[in-house]
Parts: structure tokens; sequence; C-alpha cells
């Protein structure tokens, strides 16, 4: 007699119905309709509702994910001096990625006190490597922590291109200029 099929836990669900929404909403927009997530999940509707009431709460869970994603991906490059660069790539190629989402976030009110945790998460992945950066000279010492939210939206204008290609033609652009414009100048030593 075959064993019965275990159920999956609630965790796995949640991850299900988050990859089935990143997929949705970056093929269709943040407008698209929650039974495409559904279907693309492979689940009911009671359970995106049990895990998630709304689409705001989807998209705030997906934010959320994205800065912890983030924030691992900063702790396994905490020792090398490049981090900083390499950070802001990860978040250029997130912003080709999935304009829609990314595009959602830049123009949200970050302010909601909803989005505290994930701007925190989001400040501690990019402090450390700056502050790393700024000591092996790689980074102009002026650029303070606060200024990653005006890199980052900098980078956001990678969200004009139509295509996939034009946003990551004009994501490199402006990591280009970045780069050049963060790097100390000197005649400042």
């Amino acid at each position: 007699m075959p064993s019965p099929t275990k159920r999956p836990d609630a965790e796995t669900r949640r991850v299900q119905l988050l990859d089935a929404a990143d997929a949705v909403f970056t093929t269709h927009g943040v407008n698209a309709p929650l039974e495409l997530v559904v279907a693309h999940a492979g689940v009911g509707r009671a359970t995106l509702y049990r895990q998630f009431p709304d689409r705001h709460a989807i998209l705030l869970a997906l934010l959320e994910r994205s800065c912890e994603r983030l924030y691992e991906k900063a702790q396994s490059l905490s020792a090398q001096p490049e981090a900083f660069f390499i950070l802001l790539e990860h978040l250029a190629e997130r912003i080709v990625r999935s304009p829609a989402l990314s595009d959602y976030w830049r123009t949200t009110g970050l302010n909601d006190p909803r989005f505290t945790h994930a701007r925190q998460r989001f400040k501690e992945s990019f402090a450390p490597a700056l502050k790393k950066a700024q000591a092996h000279g790689l980074v102009r010492c002026d650029v303070q922590p606060q200024d990653i939210a005006l890199l980052s939206g900098m980078l956001g204008a990678a969200l004009r291109g139509n295509t996939d290609a034009d946003r990551r033609r004009l994501a490199n652009q402006a990591l280009g200029l970045l780069r050049r414009g963060l790097r100390p100048d000197p005649l400042d030593d």
C-alpha cells in the first residue's frame, strides 16, 4: 500500500506562492490577476488568502524576501573590498529582471511603517560594504549610508527601458557612471 502523500507545510506553500507571484508579476505586472498566481503555484485560492490577505501583503513579502537575499549576499561578500559594487550590480540585475516589482517598490511610499524591516535590511546590507570600500580607497569618503537610496534610485532609471535588453543597457550605463562618480578624487589626498 502506498504511503499517504504528506501535505506541504505552510512555509513551503508560502515559498511556492512567492515564487509564483514573482514570476507572474515580472511577466504581467503587479496588477495581474491573483488567479494567475494561484494557477502558477498550483494551489487553491484559499491557500493564497491564508498566506496573504491581499495583493499588498504579497508585494510586501516579495520586498522583504528580496531584501533578505540582498543581506545574505552581502554577508557572503563581507571580506571583499569590491562587495559594495557587487551589491549595486545585484540590485541593478533585480531591477532589470523584475521591472514591474521594482517600479512598484520605487513608487510606493517606503516611509510606511510596514516597510521598516525591509529598509533596515537594505541598509544593513550596504552600510558595511560601503565602509569597507571606503577603507580600501574604492569609494569617496563623503558617501554616506543614507546616499544608498539615491544610488538605488539612479539605478532605477533602467526602468525606462522598454525591453530587457534596453533595461540591461541602461543599468550597465548607470553602474558605470556610479562607479566613476563614487571613485575618490586623487586631488583630495
